[in-house]
């Protein structure tokens, strides 16, 4: 019999976080504060954050030791499985090797608890009560609030309108774990109602929901800000999952050539790639995709620049590929892809051409991720199916090659709850969404006047 999966057992839960700042060739671009244009320091940060995570958003220690508590909650669903996709590879008639780590086996069903479990963690400790946060596809919501009710938290979610009515059944869970949600842009703070006053009928956006969210938190003495993706420590909570996929291809006797996530803030692309861009970064070749969607195409036509995270501006100003804070993508499934930036660590090492991006319509999106359900017997998120794409390309290239290469892919979470996107695609209702350069100038043009 083929082995199809790789299992490590809880000794093996990572006892450290590994933070790329340590290995990357050049320095990371500082965050600036945007009243001051000079860079961040911890007190810019205090009002919405607890002094452990800004440590970990700065810090250069390759190795972050994780909280025993912090691993006795991982131990729930950690360590994953790698998968080999025998089947995968048999449909495609490839001599690739394809391996995926499941991240969707998680009690929230994603790669989010990685880090929404220390980020309650370090907050509980430093006497916060409540968390404040946004959510767009609803994978963060739900991990944040799962979080919460482990430490006893209280838990706001503005989740992006467009996926609270796509998604109704992500909402209900967040709302099962305790949690409050509504849809942003929303009445209860001044940011929404500036967006309503403005576009009534405006279908949101992370950047609209993190400006929610932020203002929440600045406003309200017992509550902080909790992100799911883009800054440092986030990526850093992730490596989790890099760490054991290592162990796990060792296990099959294989290093992978290609490794390939989604990509949107980037916080699962980072988790799976971060800990093999070390052995890149020190010689070892090996390809490293980052795939988003065309209908939120950043790293491929954003710029490299200096922009805020959210739309109404309430937050520092961060050196990333960004199509403009005020871009509105178009409802597209794959909500958790939908920002306007991307992760600063990202962005600087696909500047400097250390990874790859590729941007495929979201129709040869969920074309490949019918294929893998019918072949792997998994139902993947929409977000996971891109980097299902990017895998499935990567094997048809060595099928026409005729090379036996091997490809490793993070399978972020499942699509239990996004049936509406795969009735929309059975039914011919999805499209894919194009921009002309004159659409991106016009979210280019709002990037602030600090860059040059």
């Amino acid at each position: 019999m083929k082995q199809t999966k790789y299992m490590l057992g809880e000794e093996h839960i990572p006892s450290q976080w590994y933070n790329i700042m340590a290995d990357m060739p050049n320095p990371p671009a500082p965050g600036l504060n945007p009243g001051t244009q000079k860079p961040l320091t911890p007190d810019d940060l205090a009002p919405i954050f607890p002094m452990a995570l800004i440590e970990q958003e700065v810090s250069d220690k390759r190795w972050i030791d994780i909280p025993e508590e912090v691993r006795n909650i991982y131990s729930l669903w950690r360590p994953t499985p790698l998968y080999r996709a025998h089947r995968l590879e048999a449909a495609l008639k490839t001599p690739a090797r394809i391996y995926y780590k499941h991240e969707g086996v998680s009690p929230a069903g994603s790669h989010k608890t990685n880090t929404s479990i220390p980020q309650a963690y370090y907050n509980k400790k430093a006497g916060i009560k409540r968390l404040a946060t946004e959510t767009g596809a609803g994978q963060w919501g739900t991990a944040l609030s799962l979080a919460c009710s482990y430490y006893g938290l209280e838990c706001m979610v503005y989740m992006v309108k467009v996926s609270y009515n796509q998604k109704p059944y992500r909402r209900s869970l967040i709302e099962v774990w305790g949690a409050d949600v509504v849809p942003s842009p929303s009445e209860l703070t001044n940011a929404g109602r500036q967006i309503l006053a403005k576009y009534p009928d405006s279908p949101g956006s992370l950047g609209i929901a993190i400006s929610e969210a932020v203002e929440d938190a600045a406003t309200r003495s017992d509550t902080n800000y909790a992100l799911g993706s883009v800054l440092n420590h986030v990526m850093l909570h992730q490596t989790v999952i890099g760490q054991e996929a290592k162990k796990q291809m060792e296990l099959a006797g294989d290093y992978p050539d290609y490794i390939i996530g989604c990509c949107g803030g980037g916080s699962n692309f980072s988790g799976l790639s971060f800990p093999f861009l070390y052995d890149k970064i020190h010689g070892r070749d090996m390809r490293v995709i980052a795939v988003e969607p065309a209908a939120c195409p950043t790293l491929t036509r954003g710029k490299y620049a200096y922009d805020f995270g959210d739309t109404a501006a309430l937050t520092p100003l961060v050196k990333m590929y960004t199509l403009g804070h005020d871009f509105v993508p178009p409802g597209i499934h794959a909500g958790g892809l939908r920002y306007h930036g991307d992760s600063p660590l990202v962005s600087q090492l696909y500047n400097e051409g250390i990874i790859e991006a590729q941007a495929p319509g979201q129709t040869g999106v969920f074309e490949a991720a019918m294929l893998f359900a019918r072949t792997e017997g998994i139902l993947p998120a929409p977000e996971s199916s891109h980097a299902i794409k990017g895998a499935i390309d990567a094997a048809v290239e060595c099928r026409e090659a005729g090379t036996e290469k091997s490809i490793l892919f993070c399978l972020s979470g499942h699509g239990h709850f996004d049936l509406t996107a795969y009735d929309a695609y059975l039914s011919g209702k999805l499209e894919d969404f194009k921009y002309t350069e004159e659409d991106l100038a016009k979210g280019l043009s709002t990037i602030p006047e600090v860059n040059i």
